[in-house]
């Protein structure tokens, strides 16, 4: 039974990356660890017509993140899973008949600038990331944690 016992506290600081860059969110779904139930929410919101979708809270290395399996239930496939890049290395980047799919992981509650604000921007202007353009962010993949972030004018992503 879906409880949703764990408060979720992504849609909040995803809406506030999504709106800062000029775009806007059209739905939001909470899964329960069923990938059964992924796939159906990731393709209720691709029949809803979005052109991104973004996964959170099960981007891990645990035997039991189910979120790739929904994925690729979905009719997706994983073009990469893990990066050279702190914070960020359990991102996932998959597409859906052409739709990216990026999985966030939990870094993104408690850091303010993540591997998400280096393929964001990309993605929305119509960039397709590939396995190969996540490795060369290797060079200059670790976010130094500035006590006052100067995100992007600084050397993360660089």
């Amino acid at each position: 039974m879906f409880t949703r016992l764990i408060e979720d506290r992504f849609e909040d600081i995803l809406r506030q990356k999504i709106d800062r860059i000029g775009s806007e969110v059209i739905g939001v779904a909470f899964s329960p660890d069923d990938p059964n139930a992924i796939a159906s929410d990731i393709r209720s919101l691709l029949s809803s017509g979005a052109d991104l979708i973004l996964t959170t809270g099960g981007m891990s290395v645990d035997p039991d993140d189910v979120t790739c399996e929904g994925i690729r239930r979905a009719g997706g496939d994983a073009e990469s899973y893990g990066t050279p890049v702190l914070p960020g290395a359990m991102f996932m980047a998959a597409e859906i008949d052409g739709v990216p799919i990026l999985g966030v992981p939990a870094c993104g509650l408690y850091h303010e600038t993540t591997i998400l604000d280096l393929v964001l921007p990309r993605i929305l202007a119509g960039e397709t990331i590939r396995r190969r353009d996540l490795a060369v962010m290797g060079h200059g993949g670790l976010c130094l944690n500035c006590e006052t972030c100067r995100f992007p004018a600084c050397p993360f992503g660089k």
